[in-house]
Parts: C-alpha cells; structure tokens; sequence
C-alpha cells in the first residue's frame, strides 16, 4: 500500500553568535521557531529571520528550514 504524504507545517532554526570561546572561537546558539506555514516560500522564511536578526545584538549565522510532513497509509 503506497504512503501518502501530507504537509503539515515548517520549523524556522536560526543560529547566531553569542560571543567567542576562550579560544578565540565563535560561541554558537540556535533558536526554533515553530508553526511556519508550509506555503511560505523559503526567500520569505529568510527574510524574515533576517530582519528579526538585525534588531539583535548578535549576528544571523545561518538559518535552515525543516518541514513537518504527515506519513499516513
């Protein structure tokens, strides 16, 4: 029986410096933001980690998109 797939929603995951080790090294931290609608598009999704951002002290390091999916046979 085939697998149907569902999408349900998407997770924005931003990391940003916090500082530096006492190494010199970047000291790195992640925030989740749940409840992305899975239609936004992923130029939106940066967007707005983006301007979020740049009302912090700390600088965006990365942002990654995961999308919530629904198996159901």
């Amino acid at each position: 029986m085939p697998v149907v797939a569902s999408t349900k929603d998407s997770v924005m995951v931003v990391t940003y410096q916090i500082g530096l080790t006492d190494q010199g090294s970047p000291k790195l931290s992640q925030r989740s933001f749940a409840n992305i609608k899975s239609t936004s598009s992923d130029q939106d999704v940066y967007d707005v980690a983006a301007a979020l951002y740049s009302l912090q002290d700390y600088p965006l390091i990365s942002v990654r998109r995961d999308n919530r999916v629904d198996l159901t046979p």
